[in-house]
């Protein structure tokens, strides 16, 4: 089964992008799997080139850290393979201004932007691309992904009633659990690098101090009952999801072993912090060998352009492009 996800390279990566989705990438890695730093679609927003530059290797480096292994799934820059900003050309030729402008990404962005870039606008068109490009069968998408997955599947059919059947219908899939990590200081907001309070997120490369700091710091409520409810208890609700995606056991079960909320914070601080120690030990060893990480990223362009070349050629083709 063709499984494509792709991850910005907007900063560093905090445990809401390790649950809600790399840690899934790691467990379903196969041939079939590919996985891309989309660094195209971080110029949607103002970023210094020397910063996307850095970001990027970052980004690479933190997937390999998590687990991802080159010898198992291909891996690649975005940007590297230049048929994905060749397709979703065509592909702004086939999708329609009002569908996208439809988008709630791109309202919601739109209104807190003056002036935006027209990027913002199409960049679910790249995105589609993106998929298309490698016939990926199954992509896993968040809550928040799911519209741009759909509009995926209205170009592609489009496409294929207008040109001929060139591009597989993708399907999207969803893990069961974490997958929105919840801000610790906002629980009903999203984690997010750009609008999460210092004390919300916390990140791949945090000291074991600052972990704990934040995780015992994380707002709950006022009653003092460790219960998995989403509704009413949404502070506890989130840490018992991490708790569980980290650890493995169900939210309910976990909840079930306490009776105060300082112990499960203490434990669960120390889950995150065993957790993520390999992984930034693994990180800094990756960038401080900068040949080896371009060697790895080298490789996965390549494996990456053999598969997206054709499949663009394909579709070129069938619109008429000599």
């Amino acid at each position: 089964m063709r499984i494509l996800s792709g991850i910005q390279p907007s900063g560093t990566m905090h445990i809401g992008n390790f649950l809600g989705a790399v840690k899934h990438w790691v467990d379903s890695q196969s041939p079939e799997a590919y996985y891309c730093v989309v660094d195209l679609h971080a110029l949607t927003l103002e970023i210094e080139p020397s910063v996307l530059r850095e970001q990027t290797a970052d980004c690479v480096a933190s997937l390999l850290a998590a687990g991802l292994d080159p010898e198992i799934c291909t891996l690649f820059i975005q940007s590297h393979v230049p048929y994905h900003a060749r397709l979703s050309w065509l592909l702004e030729c086939v999708a329609s201004y009002g569908e996208l402008s439809r988008m709630t990404q791109f309202k919601e962005k739109a209104e807190r932007q003056e002036g935006y870039r027209v990027g913002l606008l199409t960049y679910p068109v790249l995105m589609a691309a993106d998929i298309l490009l490698y016939n990926a069968q199954q992509v896993p998408v968040g809550d928040d992904q799911r519209q741009h997955l759909e509009l995926t599947r209205n170009i592609a059919e489009r496409f294929n009633n207008r040109y001929g059947e060139v591009f597989t219908i993708p399907e999207a899939i969803q893990p069961n659990a974490a997958s929105r990590v919840m801000d610790l200081q906002e629980p009903t907001r999203k984690m997010s690098k750009s609008i999460s309070s210092p004390l919300g997120s916390v990140y791949l490369l945090d000291e074991p101090s600052e972990i704990e700091k934040k995780i015992k710091k994380a707002v709950t409520d006022t009653e003092n009952e460790v219960r998995f409810d989403w509704e009413t208890k949404p502070g506890i609700s989130n840490l018992l999801e991490i708790y569980s995606s980290f650890e493995g056991s169900s939210p309910e079960a976990i909840a079930s072993r306490y009776t105060r909320y300082g112990d499960l914070k203490s434990d669960l601080a120390l889950l995150v912090i065993e957790s993520l120690a390999p992984i930034a030990e693994r990180y800094r060893e990756l960038r401080n060998d900068p040949v080896a990480l371009e060697a790895v990223i080298l490789r996965g362009d390549e494996k990456a352009a053999e598969i997206a070349g054709p499949v663009y050629r394909l579709a070129s083709a069938a619109m008429g492009l000599i």
